[in-house]
């Protein structure tokens, strides 16, 4: 019917019916609009809220510096400048995996917490930005600066990927970028780069140190199956000086992010050099191999020709040492092994550093060796004491306790009395993840079995129980001390003192709710021991150190 054509009262009531039937069916539509905008609404401010906490998620690190975002790997341009710890990082902020490099930057007061800052370095048309180190020109000696407003220089490889891809052996070159604000912004020498490629496809992370005695910088440069040594009194000008390690060491692949400095063990003086290779490793895959030596400006010279390990775990690789700290030697490391760091279970970010550590030097059995221990910090992470376990008087004794839900990080001390026994150490989750740590003393060795420890795909071609030695002082052993931190994904134990030392992986798929500890040994001639052996453990919770 055309309403148009119907008259008088009629009309009016036929349309007003149909314009209410509309304005019903509007509203109705209305209706479910703002329902479907609430609802939107809601949905974006959950995935808004997810995203301006980027550190509680579930596998989170929560004691270990880790980007916001994005993919990170060696720590780079170790610093320390007027009260503040410097870490610069390999960089990629685009992805989860590895791609074109850049210096990204955090700052720290306590080498705990950790404060993300905003990119250092970017790549240009000499190359990608790889590893290498940084300095704090106090003199002004490159000039980059003045005396009033010295500059800190930051030493890294250019790499250029097309040369690489070519399959060049002048592919990686040294340069140099300075900062006048303190590592804020920065800008490139216009001269790079500062050395060039002697013709060697491997030429890669320079470490710069002030060697006082002579009055000039010097470098240590990884340069296929040695490190090449270099100095200059300006960080500018560079001439070569010394090798070292051709015929020395692990070599099971090139060499790769060297260190080199003094440790003192009580009147004597030492020289270490670090370097990493990315197979060879303890516990197969990559690792930081060390020498003890003598260093006299000009050459480093040692004796040592077996490798001798930092640590025994898989999961410690790149690593190095802050310059410009008085009396101390503080380390840190890249937590993962090139086996599998582009495989690890990945969200937002992958990849993190190992807990900051001190570095210290020990005479055992008439050799030196490198000792490490976490930084004095950690302990004012500590928030209480959850409890302890006993272990006396029997071989097959066994005691358990819940630990606090939601992944809390902790800290966990274990000493036995009179003398040592085997034990092993127990946590489950309520999804049946284990993780185990324990001494086997029948034979001489620590271990961490992860075999079972949730997600543990990406290890599959490592065994699923890693070994390290005892390294105890044959004239007075003594029983075993042992500091192990648990994160929600890495555990780190800390032996002898200090001188065994493992890192470890894992991607439980629930948190551990329940630790146990159990005595036991395999062989009849250590019952005996074992029911005189006292073992006691405390279990403390840590705070974590993000905001």
């Amino acid at each position: 019917m055309d309403l148009l054509q119907v008259k008088g009262p009629l009309k009016i009531t036929a349309l007003l019916h149909k314009i209410s039937k509309r304005f019903v069916t509007v509203r109705k539509l209305s209706t479910l609009i703002a329902a479907f905008l609430i609802i939107l609404l809601s949905m974006l401010q959950s995935r808004a809220q997810h995203v301006e906490k980027p550190y509680t998620e579930r596998l989170r690190p929560q004691l270990h510096f880790t980007p916001k975002a994005h993919w990170i790997n060696d720590p780079n341009g170790l610093v320390y400048v007027n009260g503040i710890y410097h870490l610069f990082y390999q960089y990629y902020p685009k992805a989860v995996n590895w791609g074109p490099m850049h210096w990204g930057h955090a700052i720290s007061r306590d080498l705990i917490h950790w404060q993300q800052k905003p990119i250092a370095l970017y790549p240009d048309s000499l190359g990608y930005i790889f590893s290498g180190s940084a300095v704090y020109d106090k003199e002004n000696t490159s000039g980059l600066g003045s005396k009033s407003n010295p500059p800190m220089v930051a030493i890294f490889t250019h790499h250029d990927p097309q040369k690489a891809d070519k399959g060049l052996t002048d592919a990686e070159r040294q340069s140099i970028a300075f900062s006048l604000d303190e590592g804020k912004t920065w800008s490139k020498y216009r001269g790079n780069p500062v050395i060039q490629n002697p013709g060697i496809r491997d030429f890669r992370d320079p470490k710069v140190f002030w060697y006082a005695p002579l009055k000039q910088w010097m470098m240590v440069v990884a340069a296929s199956d040695r490190v090449r040594l270099y100095a200059a009194r300006d960080l500018i000008h560079w001439r070569e000086i010394s090798q070292f390690g051709k015929d020395q060491g692990s070599h099971g692949s090139v060499w790769e992010c060297p260190d080199l400095f003094p440790l003192q063990a009580g009147k004597t003086t030492k020289w270490i050099l670090t370097v990493c290779e990315g197979n060879g490793g303890p516990n197969k895959g990559s690792a930081v191999q060390y020498f003890i030596g003598e260093f006299d400006g000009q050459k480093f010279s040692s004796d040592q020709k077996e490798a001798r390990w930092l640590e025994f775990g898989p999961d410690d690789y790149a690593g190095n040492t802050w310059n410009g700290v008085q009396n101390k030697r503080l380390y840190i490391g890249w937590m993962t092994n090139l086996m599998y760091a582009g495989s690890l279970p990945a969200t937002t970010w992958r990849g993190a550093m190992t807990l900051s550590r001190t570095l210290s030097l020990k005479l055992v059995n008439g050799k030196y060796y490198l000792s490490q221990q976490p930084v004095s910090g950690l302990k004012a992470q500590i928030l209480l004491l959850i409890g302890y376990l006993k272990l006396a008087g029997g071989h097959a004794l066994s005691e358990s306790m819940p630990i606090p839900p939601g992944g809390t990080p902790l800290l966990i001390q274990l000493q036995q009395k009179k003398h040592p026994a085997s034990f092993e150490l127990t946590l489950t989750s309520n999804l049946g993840d284990t993780l185990q740590v324990g001494l086997d003393n029948d034979n001489d060795r620590y271990y961490i079995k992860r075999g079972a420890a949730g997600d543990m795909a990406f290890a599959r071609d490592m065994s699923p129980v890693l070994y390290a030695p005892r390294i105890k002082n044959a004239s007075r052993p003594r029983p075993p001390v042992l500091q192990l931190v648990l994160d929600r994904n890495s555990i780190e134990l800390f032996a002898d003192n200090g001188l065994s030392v493992m890192t470890a992986l894992f991607f439980p798929r629930g948190y551990f709710e329940k630790i146990s500890l159990n005595a036991k040994s395999k062989k009849d001639k250590q019952q005996k021991r074992l029911k005189s052996a006292e073992t006691n453990l405390k279990v403390f919770q840590l705070k974590s150190i993000w905001p």
